[in-house]
């Protein structure tokens, strides 16, 4: 774990910088609205570390990740005078950061009193880890990791939208609507997926509670639906959306590499990293895991699977 740590903290600091030298340098503008937008990221990493250290609920990056993305991108219209192709791409995101927030809130996410609420179960598991019980080590794995990566990697992969305004960008057409319709899908199979992860487990512990027959939900993890397709639909779709949305800005700059990139390519690594943290968790909880494993794709379909039913 510590070593997927240090490799993710690495990219974080070394690809953006890398990405800023692809294809043509941000203009005059863009270079201003990203350092303006840059002081609202350093104020949401300042709180999320302050209220994580002072209740001892790290998860406050979780409740704000679906809401800041729509801050960075409504801002960032703004500072753009309100560019139409801007204007389209901070709709998607609302329309995105709706979805999860709804998802994120109806499982105990949000209270009145907004520093509490449900904490990553990850977290819990992680503190009782050797090297991570010490406080100290601690409070620096949630100010560098939980709190400057996880918000840093938030505001990059918001940054295609500054293509919009390129020195020389294309007109919004056929192929910006083209794949804001697979924006919108994606995010409608992504609420698939996390609809069948809520009814599974709401019926389990309901089951659980009551004393009754686990029947199809001994298993303790669901793996119909489109989780019968892939052990993670959810984390698949949501990498999916933002790499469309980069492609957006690709639409826009004309570019394929382009100084954007970073963040869309850091949140495909973050999503392997989390996926083998949740997946050795399950894999230690349900003695079934490990089959379910050999026989469904991460985020892609296994081949063999679709064969063997032929």
């Amino acid at each position: 774990m510590k070593k997927t740590i240090q490799f993710l903290m690495a990219t974080v600091l070394l690809l953006p910088v890398a990405a800023y030298f692809l294809g043509t340098p941000p203009n005059e503008l863009q270079l201003s609205i990203l350092k303006s937008t840059a002081w609202i990221l350093a104020a949401v990493i300042a709180y999320t570390f302050i209220v994580g250290q002072l209740t001892g609920n790290n998860s406050q990056v979780d409740k704000l990740w679906s809401i800041v993305p729509i801050v960075y991108a409504w801002y960032m219209a703004y500072e753009g005078a309100w560019n139409n192709r801007m204007i389209l791409m901070a709709i998607l995101v609302t329309i995105w950061g709706a979805r999860l927030t709804y998802n994120f809130a109806r499982r105990g996410a949000y209270t009145w009193k907004f520093w509490e609420g449900e904490e990553d179960y990850r977290w819990e598991i992680l503190r009782k880890k050797p090297g991570f019980k010490n406080p100290i080590i601690w409070l620096l794995f949630n100010l560098f990791f939980i709190c400057f990566y996880q918000n840093t990697l938030i505001f990059l992969f918001t940054l295609p939208i500054l293509s919009s305004l390129a020195t020389h960008v294309n007109t919004l057409g056929w192929i910006d609507w083209s794949l804001a319709s697979l924006f919108i899908v994606l995010v409608i199979i992504e609420f698939i997926a996390d609809q069948q992860q809520y009814d599974y487990q709401t019926e389990k512990y309901r089951r659980i509670k009551n004393g009754l027959e686990l029947g199809e939900y001994a298993d303790g993890f669901v793996s119909k639906g489109l989780w019968s397709k892939l052990r993670h639909p959810n984390y698949a779709a949501e990498q999916a959306i933002w790499v469309v949305f980069y492609l957006m800005g690709v639409a826009a700059s004309g570019e394929w590499l382009n100084w954007t990139i970073a963040g869309p390519i850091l949140l495909i690594i973050l999503f392997k990293g989390s996926a083998d943290f949740s997946e050795d968790i399950s894999a230690s909880k349900y003695p079934t895991y490990k089959e379910y494993q050999k026989k469904v794709g991460r985020f892609i379909p296994k081949l063999r699977a679709y064969i063997d039913v032929e």
